[in-house]
């Protein structure tokens, strides 16, 4: 007769356990990486940034700019930076048109003059003024970072930093689970006579 081990007795209970523990790395994760962009708000600011979704840079942030502000923008990327967006925000624009995507809160057509043009599919979606843009544009670029969806970031060192883990959060998150896991018991002498669901202050 063949022996196993404990761990081959009951195999649903080991891989439950692996389960809840890549559960718990995935939001230990995730909670690091968010934790690092409430530290590092100037992420957003990187111009390369806009190249991850020129379309939607161009309507939350680059419509709300003054002429000044895009030269001073220009000045700072150089003109092969300048060069690069464009191109970059081109192509973009014919990819939109030529393969709609259905999650993507734009929608583009061709106008008269052969320029490509974008509304939101949604009134509630459209940036009302330049705080508004940007704050639509830190919630896209913050979801696409906790994601892991930024090619040119190295996770790796917010991932494995246990500085950025919020120790109190932690430790309510174990009590509750401590406490949920505790059964109900009747402390005193006796037992409960009945309750009436009125508590006696």
């Amino acid at each position: 007769m063949p022996h196993f081990t404990k761990e081959h007795e009951n195999p649903s209970e080991g891989a439950s356990v692996q389960s809840e523990d890549a559960r718990s790395e995935r939001i230990r994760t995730k909670n690091r990486r968010m934790r690092y962009l409430d530290l590092n708000p100037n992420y957003f600011k990187q111009h390369s940034l806009e190249l991850a979704d020129p379309l939607l840079y161009d309507r939350l942030i680059r419509r709300f700019q003054t002429a000044s502000e895009r030269e001073n923008e220009g000045r700072e990327r150089g003109y092969s930076g300048v060069l690069e967006a464009n191109l970059v925000r081109s192509e973009a624009k014919l990819e939109a048109l030529q393969h709609p995507d259905p999650n993507s809160p734009m929608v583009y057509s061709r106008a008269v003059d052969g320029s490509i043009t974008g509304v939101e599919q949604d009134d509630d979606d459209r940036a009302v003024g330049r705080a508004d843009g940007w704050e639509k544009w830190k919630s896209v670029m913050g979801l696409r970072f906790i994601r892991g969806d930024d090619g040119d970031f190295e996770y790796a060192a917010v991932d494995e930093d246990e500085g950025l883990d919020d120790r109190g959060e932690e430790e309510r998150t174990k009590l509750e689970e401590y406490l949920d896991a505790e059964e109900e018991s009747f402390v005193g002498e006796g037992s409960p006579i009945g309750q009436t669901g009125v508590q006696d202050y």
